[in-house]
């Protein structure tokens, strides 16, 4: 069993669905409403659990109505929270709208996630003695930075999903040992993902390619019947790391099969499938190999 720390977000997802997602200046009538609690930290966290790893959350909730909920989520799926720190002021939330599709945008308020200023030695302990530390950016990018460079040294594993894509410091890259993005942010951070020795594209319902020391290959999708698409990115990182260490061939198989699970039910945490689920829907299982 893998041991993964993740220093990251952790959200309420404020879900609304409609037949179409509004053009600039236009009001369309919603079909429901759900408060689902997210954020790609939290997200991941869970993901990489359910898949098999035992994982460490470090993050922190506000003093609101939200907070209480979104520990608890945590707590549900026996992710380690004694790093989940409270902090004065909101929790994160996210707007998040769900077409007919299962297509979706989201619009990220970072509240008690732009708290997560600095890591405490306990933090930075969890992150040395675990075998991967898995990253996003809906933190600050200092902290974010400071402990991919406490994991590099400790001898951790850094799988990074930069995302919301942005300009990070040149040295940024060099403490990364895979990176897990889709077609928009590899074509984003161009260049930079050449400094990166793993590298994991995401495609949607086609699937995800890898390039790295292990050659290049992809891995197709699963087909599934998409309901909501929110989180199945997050859910594709978390089994990635979960199953990192049985190789790059491998781990892309058990992150394509529970992305596209993921998308099968409404909303983020919610939809993320377990173990059992994924096992199950392995190709290579259906197929009887």
């Amino acid at each position: 069993m893998a041991r993964i720390v993740v220093v990251g977000s952790i959200n309420m997802d404020l879900v609304t669905t409609t037949g179409r997602r509004p053009e600039p200046g236009e009001t369309v009538l919603g079909r429901g409403f759900e408060m689902v609690p997210g954020g790609k930290g939290s997200n991941q966290a869970i993901a990489a659990r359910r898949a098999g790893a035992e994982v460490d959350f470090v993050g922190a909730v506000g003093d609101d109505l939200f907070a209480a909920e979104l520990r608890a989520v945590l707590d549900d799926a026996e992710v380690g929270t004694r790093r989940l720190r409270s902090v004065a002021g909101p929790s994160g939330a996210a707007s998040i709208v769900v077409d007919s599709e299962g297509e979706n945008s989201i619009i990220v308020v970072g509240g008690a996630n732009a708290a997560m200023t600095e890591l405490a030695d306990g933090d930075l302990a969890a992150i040395a003695d675990a075998d991967v530390l898995l990253c996003q950016l809906e933190i600050p990018v200092p902290t974010v930075l400071a402990a991919t460079r406490h994991a590099r040294t400790s001898g951790t594993t850094v799988l990074l999903n930069p995302s919301p894509a942005q300009e990070l410091p040149p040295e940024f890259w060099s403490e990364v040992d895979i990176a897990v993005v889709n077609e928009g942010e590899r074509a984003r951070l161009g260049s930079a993902l050449d400094h990166v020795a793993h590298v994991v594209v995401t495609r949607g319902a086609d699937g995800a390619v890898y390039r790295g020391p292990e050659g290049e290959f992809g891995h197709p999708g699963v087909p599934v019947r998409a309901v909501d698409t929110t989180g199945a990115g997050d859910t594709f990182t978390g089994a990635l790391a979960a199953h990192w260490h049985e190789g790059p061939a491998t781990a892309l198989a058990w992150a394509c099969t529970a992305g596209a699970l993921a998308t099968t039910k409404l909303g983020a945490s919610a939809s993320i499938p377990s173990r059992t689920e994924i096992e199950a829907a392995l190709p290579a299982r259906r197929s009887g190999g």
